[in-house]
């Protein structure tokens, strides 16, 4: 079972959000929302989403700005040999295959949805590449829609706090889903990547420093800070 009690969200992100400004000052942003930031405009975060898949923030970054300022829209990206894609968006993880996928997920955004990206889940889901963490991001950042993006940091945290008891990231999407109350669904990644780069980290995290510390059941810690 994995629904539990009521919890008390806004005091449990306000401290989250005081830990950051103490741990984080002055950093960036994760690479999607800032690109989200900068321009919501759905195309660009598909794109972004995809490349920063096992890939550190500040490659994203820059692979994204590369690609999206020779590659602007479905077209022109659909245009591009694959070779050229990958030169643009190495040294990204993986980036031979996300730039297939790029350029697939491109033309079936032409063939199916006028160059446009979609909003509904079965749509993005159908495009090369896709998964459910891409698909809600841009959901979230694209479109303004609730819905849970879960990453390795949100997953972890979620089941870390025992607010959820879950194996896989997807099982971690729909038990949240059953507690979080859906005005923090949009804002919960974001806060959640940020928190578990800098204060609750997967190894080591930093208990002793960190302000929702009162609010964790520390479920697997062993060693930490």
């Amino acid at each position: 079972m994995n629904r539990v009690g009521p919890r008390p969200w806004a005091a449990i992100f306000r401290a989250m959000t005081r830990g950051l400004d103490a741990a984080r000052e002055g950093r960036p942003l994760p690479s999607v929302s800032a690109v989200a930031r900068e321009n919501s405009d759905p195309f660009r975060v598909l794109v972004a989403t995809m490349i920063s898949l096992r890939t550190k923030d500040e490659v994203t970054t820059r692979a994204s700005k590369a690609l999206l300022s020779r590659a602007p829209s479905a077209s022109t990206l659909a245009s591009l040999p694959v070779d050229r894609i990958a030169r643009l968006i190495y040294p990204a993880g993986f980036y031979r295959t996300k730039a297939k996928n790029l350029r697939a997920a491109s033309r079936l955004l032409l063939e199916r949805h006028d160059g446009r990206v979609p909003s509904e889940m079965d749509d993005l889901l159908a495009l090369p590449g896709v998964g459910r963490k891409t698909a809600n991001l841009v959901r979230n950042l694209g479109f303004g829609l609730p819905g849970i993006c879960v990453d390795t940091h949100v997953h972890r945290i979620s089941n870390r706090m025992g607010w959820v008891r879950t194996r896989t990231p997807e099982q971690t999407e729909t038990a949240l889903m059953g507690v979080l109350p859906e005005r923090y669904w949009i804002g919960v990644n974001e806060l959640l990547v940020r928190y578990g780069q800098a204060v609750c980290t997967p190894i080591s995290p930093r208990c002793s420093s960190c302000p929702a510390a009162s609010f964790c059941a520390r479920v697997g810690v062993g060693k930490s800070r």
